[in-house]
């Protein structure tokens, strides 16, 4: 049954500015237990940096996280972003349509205000499905 994507979004979703850097934004990523930041620039959605971006663009690219900043490396705008009033259904058909697992939530006027992962839309579709852990970062044992 399709639900409103207000009632399934990550909520506690960090947004960092395209200058910062990106050691401050893992620091953010690590203090907050999220895979993943938006990058923002008041309104202005600029992209999402997860941390498959660090390890794959700046660590193995050899660029250094101490002066590289988000907006150099992150993926660029989102192929598509929610509001928080459309539906899990437009989600799961936007991920499998551009092949993505986290779409920015955004409010009228491109404000964001949360993230949804593929593991949000398989918690709310079963609690006990082996997918409803994907899309969110790992705690730190």
């Amino acid at each position: 049954m399709s639900r409103k994507i207000r009632d399934v979004m990550s909520t506690g979703t960090a947004a960092v500015e395209p200058m910062t850097t990106v050691a401050r934004a893992a620091r953010v990523m690590r203090e907050q237990d999220i895979g993943d930041v938006l990058v923002a620039y008041d309104c202005d959605l600029f992209g999402v940096l997860t941390d498959r971006d660090i390890v794959v663009r700046v660590l193995a690219g050899g660029l250094d996280p101490e002066v590289t900043t988000v907006g150099q490396v992150c993926t660029p705008p989102p192929v598509a972003t929610l509001t928080p009033d459309d539906t899990t259904d437009l989600a799961v058909e936007l991920m499998a349509r551009f092949a993505v697992r986290r779409l920015p939530v955004v409010e009228r006027g491109g404000c964001p205000v949360g993230i949804v992962t593929i593991g949000d839309l398989a918690t709310n579709e079963d609690p006990h499905s082996a997918l409803a852990g994907i899309g969110r970062a790992a705690p730190n044992h």
